[in-house]
């Protein structure tokens, strides 16, 4: 009987303290590992950036214009008031004024010039050369390039820019509400044993027109989806770890517990930053890709 007694009172003295210890017994047994939600799907939703439109560089070459009367010697012809008389034309049908350019002004220099020295009139070069490659030459980023061409006896400038009116092609050029800039050069030469004048209009819309994407987003979000990707693959080795360790090595676990949990808050924060990153990168790449197309139409 008193064997039974003791026995019992053992037992109840075991259940009293099983029931008051469980807590602290139970967080060795039973270990919650954290989860992490739809860190994949986070990735994707960051990765969604548009192409930016590559730039089609555009040139409007209406046929060169040619009028040979007989030689004014008399006639003088000038750079300003060939501009000045083109941007009258184009005041006349309630278009801005063009922007005199000194990077243009040199491309059209250079393309008189060439045309005296190796007797051609025409819009390329005996190498191949056009406008674009003139305005690459000098350093003028363009959207649109265009390029009237007069060779001839012209009284004056009036006269000239009137010429260039009459024709349907240069006239279009003259009056393109799309181009910004314009240079011109204009020289008095021999051309096939005729003294005569050569005019050159480059008509510009610079590349600045469209603001281009801040690249350097692009390059800062590759950054972070790398670091994302390294994060995620150290999360799951940790994960893997905790699994596995003994459950009576609680420290250890904790510790994995705790750093697992900061790289967890450490990934959401970097995603959320890179999404948006991404926001404003796609928001410039659309506004770029919407101007060009409006440019091309």
């Amino acid at each position: 009987m008193k064997k039974f007694l003791l026995s019992l009172l053992i037992l109840v003295i075991f259940g009293l303290s099983l029931f008051y210890f469980w807590p602290k017994i139970k967080t060795i047994f039973i270990l919650k590992i954290p989860e992490i939600k739809n860190l994949s799907q986070k990735i994707e939703e960051i990765t969604k950036i548009p192409e930016v439109i590559k730039k089609e560089k555009r040139e409007i070459l209406p046929p060169p214009l040619k009028i040979i009367k007989e030689e004014k010697p008399e006639a003088i012809l000038t750079q300003r008031g060939i501009i000045e008389w083109t941007n009258k034309q184009r005041e006349k049908y309630n278009l801005p004024p063009l922007k005199e350019n000194s990077l243009l002004d040199k491309s059209a220099s250079a393309k008189v010039k060439d045309m005296f020295q190796n007797q051609y009139f025409a819009h390329y070069s005996i190498s191949g050369e056009g406008v674009s490659d003139l305005a690459k030459k000098f350093g003028y980023d363009f959207l649109l390039i265009g390029e009237n061409l007069a060779m001839g006896n012209f009284p004056s400038d009036e006269d000239l820019v009137l010429a260039w009116m009459e024709s349907p092609g240069h006239r279009a050029n003259i009056l393109n509400e799309k181009y910004q800039e314009i240079g011109v050069a204009v020289e008095k030469g021999i051309f096939e044993g005729k003294e005569v004048w050569i005019a050159v209009q480059h008509f510009g819309l610079p590349s600045s027109f469209c603001p281009k994407p801040d690249f350097s987003l692009k390059e800062k979000i590759e950054e972070n989806k790398e670091e994302i990707f390294e994060i995620q693959k150290e999360l799951l080795i940790l994960e893997s770890e905790i699994k596995v360790l003994k459950r009576w090595r609680r420290e250890e676990i904790s510790q994995k517990i705790d750093h697992y949990n900061e790289l967890v808050s450490k990934y959401n924060n970097l995603a959320e930053e890179t999404k948006r990153l991404v926001d404003q990168y796609n928001s410039q790449v659309n506004l770029f890709n919407n101007c060009l197309s409006q440019i091309s139409k």
